[in-house]
């Protein structure tokens, strides 16, 4: 019988394994089409071979996570990092039946989360994952700032184009979703040719809306997560020890562990001559006590 060690080096080669880790992407891939496929008029048949590979799919994920948590060898371990219990949820969500019942739906809307799970398998993919979560605060002083323009350039519109269309311009909550459209360039120049035939120095209400949304603060959205990118980049290449930012890491470490060795010789060097002289003293004491 091997143990509990041979074990759980087995799991963590198997884990680490590229044709392993290739075939459980196959498998969430397969279980996406599996769903995607079942939202369409099928035969009876058909559908019931959709059932059997849900079940399928669901055996492997629980038999691939339970790998997972025996290759670290400890649950706290395994539950300490983040994408393992985004795994593991998911997971045990896939476990709620989806026959004709009061959880079915919420099975099947659950199920539709397994595609999820490449973003935790593929490295690149949790790399921009977590740079969009770390641009999430930057971004929302960023929308902050968006809206107040949005609602001061809304508050105007309202004010003076509501008699030429009531429809777009009929109120503040109304002119904010005509100048999204305006901001997302959808017809646009519908709207400013309607109100420049009342007011015909109205373009330059839109050009400088467009400028300040379009041009400025979603350029600055893109530079935030750009930067943020690059940092998860040069983390990632960090704690892979890949890239330049890897080997910065390598040096740094490096050089530091060489300066604590030199701290340690110096001081052992200290050590060694004070001692020499202490040795040097109590010698000259005792000639000088036999003289």
């Amino acid at each position: 019988m091997p143990s509990l060690q041979t074990l759980q080096r087995r799991f963590a080669a198997l884990k680490d394994n590229k044709l392993f880790e290739t075939f459980v992407v196959l498998v969430i891939v397969v279980s996406a089409l599996v769903i995607g496929a079942s939202t369409y008029d099928v035969q009876p048949r058909v559908l019931t071979l959709f059932s059997v590979l849900d079940v399928a799919v669901t055996l492997f994920f629980l038999a691939e996570i339970t790998v997972r948590m025996l290759a670290e060898g400890s649950l706290r371990r395994f539950f300490s990092q983040g994408w393992n219990v985004f795994d593991f949820i998911i997971v045990v969500a896939s476990l709620i039946p989806v026959e004709e019942s009061q959880m079915a739906l919420l099975g099947r809307l659950l199920r539709i989360f397994r595609v999820l799970r490449l973003v935790s398998i593929i490295p690149e993919l949790r790399v921009l994952l977590n740079a969009f979560v770390s641009a999430i605060p930057r971004m929302g002083y960023v929308s902050l700032l968006m809206f107040i323009i949005f609602y001061i350039y809304a508050a105007v519109g309202s004010i003076l184009f509501h008699q030429v269309n009531e429809t777009l311009w009929g109120n503040i909550s109304i002119a904010m979703l005509t100048l999204f459209r305006v901001a997302t360039f959808e017809d646009w120049t519908d709207v400013m040719y309607e109100t420049m035939a009342v007011y015909p120095l109205s373009w330059a209400y839109y050009l400088s809306f467009i400028f300040v949304i379009a041009f400025i603060f979603l350029n600055m959205m893109i530079g935030i997560v750009l930067e943020t990118l690059q940092k998860e980049h040069e983390r990632m290449d960090m704690l892979e020890g890949t890239g330049e930012a890897g080997e910065v890491h390598w040096i740094r470490e490096h050089t530091e562990a060489m300066e604590r060795r030199l701290a340690r010789i110096e001081q052992l060097l200290l050590e060694r001559a004070a001692a020499s002289v202490q040795a040097a003293g109590e010698t000259e004491r005792e000639g000088r006590a036999r003289t």
